[in-house]
């Protein structure tokens, strides 16, 4: 496809975002398509399909298949938001990810933080853009279950937006913590085993459909107990969102309770649990492949022959450079 001429044109200011700046155009552009779907998939099961007369009643959430539909809207939403801007940032679209790359030097720290700043920026508008959609529905459903925002109990429709602990749980920060932290391990796990060159990379440009799949996976396994947040920017850019919108206290501090539920300041919970899950996601990666790949690939630049089994990558036939 011939190159396309730029909407700036070709001056300096096209030079200007080859850059840091550039990148952090396509964190903040893939974040918001990232939520768009992902919250908007979120929409249409809780306020949506129930206001538009397609379920039993306006106070009945598709409940059979509901979290079939939300687990595989937020794949696909994952899946796009990569497509879109992986080709300038690499598609971090969580700051999990940036840091993790970052503790796993595959990226430089000085960009963290734009990228981070980039990421949250995109989800709050993200989630600005479906509550534009989809704010009769969100209003006829606060109506009809006699849940108005400003009373600080609409945790149904806020958690749109944001996520939440299960009732089991009992007001415990722990071990939502855990469930943030593990989720969110097994996620870097396999996006660094799907984009690492040295293992079985896919072929082609099937890496952001797969890398959709691993949240699919995360979500159907690991999602119940907290909403499997498992990126900070998804969960506090809304959660900010949602509080300037009116939800009050239910979206930050994140606090409700009611006879069958009650939490209290969770906000940082999908903050720090991701961040910690990140790290330890890729440390494991490259404790039990990473390092076994590369040992692999200097044992094939000193001229060393191992026997391979079939249809295992070997150090005859490199898949990668060398870290």
């Amino acid at each position: 496809m011939a190159d396309i001429t730029p909407l700036r044109g070709e001056g300096r200011t096209v030079g200007r975002i080859t850059g840091l700046w550039g990148e952090c155009l396509a964190e903040f552009f893939g974040t918001f398509v990232l939520l768009c779907f992902g919250d908007g998939v979120v929409a249409v099961v809780v306020a949506a399909l129930p206001g538009s007369g397609r379920t039993a009643s306006p106070t009945t959430i598709w409940a059979p298949t509901n979290w079939l539909v939300i687990t595989f809207g937020w794949a696909f939403a994952v899946c796009m938001a990569v497509y879109v801007a992986g080709g300038v940032s690499g598609a971090h679209i969580n700051p999990a990810v940036t840091v993790a790359l970052a503790v796993r030097r595959k990226f430089p720290w000085k960009s963290v933080g734009p990228y981070v700043i980039a990421q949250v920026v995109g989800a709050f508008l993200g989630a600005a853009l479906v509550y534009l959609v989809y704010h009769q529905a969100i209003d006829a459903w606060n109506l009809a279950n006699h849940t108005p925002k400003s009373a600080g109990n609409a945790f149904v429709t806020n958690s749109i937006f944001n996520t939440f602990p299960a009732p089991y749980y009992d007001g415990s920060s722990f071990w939502p913590l855990v469930d943030e932290i593990v989720g969110t391990a097994f996620l870097l796990i396999f996006v660094v085993a799907i984009t690492d060159s040295r293992n079985q990379l896919p072929g082609a440009n099937l890496p952001p459909l797969l890398v959709g799949f691993a949240v699919f996976a995360v979500g159907t396994s690991f999602g119940p107990n907290t909403g499997y947040a498992i990126n900070p920017a998804r969960d506090f850019g809304p959660r900010l969102f949602s509080y300037f919108a009116g939800w009050g206290k239910v979206a930050l501090p994140g606090t409700y309770s009611s006879p069958t539920l009650h939490y209290s300041n969770y906000f940082w919970i999908p903050i720090v649990g991701p961040i910690i899950g990140g790290i330890i996601g890729v440390l494991l990666y490259d404790l039990f492949i990473g390092d076994v790949l590369h040992a692999r690939l200097k044992a094939a630049a000193a001229g060393e022959v191992e026997e391979v089994p079939v249809g295992r990558a070997g150090p005859e036939r490199p898949t990668g450079e060398v870290d």
